[in-house]
């Protein structure tokens, strides 16, 4: 029982750092990916935060599952490196006493990789999807910041603002490119402001301005001048978002009999399953034999890891493309890497393999 519970405790510990640090460069690429299409027009600047935290939701999963894996690697290896592990085989206790303790930090572990990939983490594409489209449909005045050019109806629109009234109704000295009839027309105006028509559109209304509309090839061009231009701004219509595999609740995953259904089910049953054998794989891999390094188990552990997480990729893809079944692609790399498993069990706590034994 004191064992249990201070395996229990390292591995947790270990479990806190390293998800930290895992969280922190996993975050860290995705703002800096929003951040780059804000910068660029694609996504609103008050939108990154909501952005992000959609897209922790989705990559939880499989930084869970690596925390797993790694966690339970480092606390025994530093056991083997402190010769805490030559006093418990010393004891008569056999490797596979640290299954037990092994299994009580990731079951809780692999619920919350289940309860992530099963639900949360399509939720969150799904609200991460349906956040962007509902953006990329907003009216040109609510999107107009001072200062700065900003697309607009997918980039046949661009508006430039170098003043703003302290309330937001007026603008000043405005800037317009846009594409009509294969035609390109550009608006200079003094100010402007929105209004609203009787039946409800929105029209963005500019003031004492010229219009320059040139057809792109040719040398003509017309100039206008006007004391009241207006263009419509209505909001588009946002679509609901697809209804992509990737974004579909569990259980209309299950009674969707596409081949991209199937591939969707197939990884989000694989992670846990994953997680919890790479967790076994972590005992006997944790070994470290002085001679060959201390980081010659971590690299194989890597490279383990990485078969693994391709196997299943490449499972999925080919339950997709309708070249491999799913009954037979749900099972077959999870069965397949249970073999190295038993074997690196029977390696670490037998002496020998049977092969191995000289023959006297």
């Amino acid at each position: 029982m004191i064992f249990d519970r201070a395996a229990r405790r390292e591995f947790v510990h270990a479990a806190a750092g390293i998800s930290v640090a895992l969280l922190a460069i996993l975050t860290s690429t995705q703002l800096i990916r929003l951040l780059n299409d804000a910068a660029g027009g694609r996504v609103a600047p008050e939108a990154v935060l909501v952005l992000l935290g959609f897209a922790s939701l989705n990559f939880l999963p499989v930084l869970l599952s690596l925390t797993l894996f790694v966690a339970i690697l480092l606390s025994l290896s530093r056991a083997y490196r402190d010769s805490e592990m030559a006093v418990w085989f010393s004891c008569g206790q056999p490797l596979t006493a640290w299954v037990r303790p092994v299994l009580k930090f990731s079951l809780p572990v692999v619920l919350a990789i289940a309860l992530l990939s099963g639900f949360l983490s399509p939720w969150a594409n799904y609200k991460s999807a349906e956040y962007r489209e509902r953006l990329s449909t907003r009216n040109d005045a609510s999107q107009v910041s001072p200062g700065a050019f900003r697309e607009a109806k997918r980039g046949e629109r661009v508006v430039f603002v170098e003043a703003l009234a302290n309330d937001a109704s007026v603008v000043r000295n405005v800037f317009v490119t846009s594409m009509m009839q294969g035609k390109l027309g550009v608006v200079m105006a003094s100010s402007g402001h929105q209004e609203y028509a009787p039946n409800g559109d929105r029209f963005m209304v500019l003031e004492n301005g010229r219009r320059y509309e040139v057809e792109p090839g040719t040398p003509e061009f017309r100039i206008m001048e006007f004391k009241r231009y207006a263009f419509r701004t209505e909001d588009a219509r946002a679509k609901p978002a697809e209804g992509v595999p990737s974004r579909m609740p569990l259980w209309d995953l299950l009674f969707d009999d596409s081949n991209a259904a199937r591939g969707e089910l197939l990884w989000r049953i694989g992670m846990p399953v994953s997680a919890l054998i790479l967790g076994l794989l972590a005992i006997p891999l944790s070994f470290v034999n002085p001679r060959a390094g201390r980081s010659a188990n971590m690299l194989i552990a890597i490279l383990i890891y990485a078969i693994y997480s391709n196997f299943i990729s490449m499972s999925q893809a080919w339950v997709v493309q309708g070249k491999l079944p799913f009954w037979l692609g749900v099972w077959a790399v999870h069965v397949l890497m249970l073999v190295p498993l038993g074997l690196l069990f029977y390696r670490r706590v037998m002496a020998r393999m049977p092969w191995q034994r000289r023959i006297r």
